[in-house]
């Protein structure tokens, strides 16, 4: 039995809908009726992150972060394929390098998208303390 379970319809063209439980997805590769699958991964894989983040704050006593955000961004190589991906992620809470490094580390063990994600593609990631 499997623990996920998706369906995704393709009537014509580019365009996809997945069924993800009780929620529609689209995923379009041409950039027509939603985001192409390089940007939601980049997208699924930040929105991962950042509750992982979250836990590894917890875990290392920090449970205040405040507000989260991550900036991504992505190079593609000639064929389109996703190259690196880059997080800026801005916590409001005004941690010092080394918490921050701890909880980046903790992050990266928990995010499931990190750890399904081949080595050289696994975000680099930056944090921004204090930013809000």
């Amino acid at each position: 039995m499997s623990d996920i379970e998706t369906t995704t319809v393709c009537e014509e063209g580019y365009a996809c809908t997945s069924q993800v439980g009780d929620f529609d997805l689209q995923i379009d590769a041409t950039d027509e009726t939603g985001p192409n699958p390089n940007a939601a991964l980049v997208a699924t894989y930040a929105s991962c992150y950042i509750p992982a983040f979250r836990v590894g704050g917890g875990q290392r006593g920090e449970d205040d972060l405040g507000k989260l955000q991550i900036d991504a961004s992505a190079t593609l190589d000639d064929e389109d394929d996703l190259e690196s991906i880059v997080f800026d992620l801005h916590v409001e809470a005004d941690l010092d390098d080394e918490t921050a490094e701890e909880i980046v580390a903790r992050g990266e063990d928990i995010c499931h998208v990190h750890s399904a994600l081949k080595a050289d593609l696994q975000a680099e990631i930056n944090v921004h303390s204090g930013a809000f």
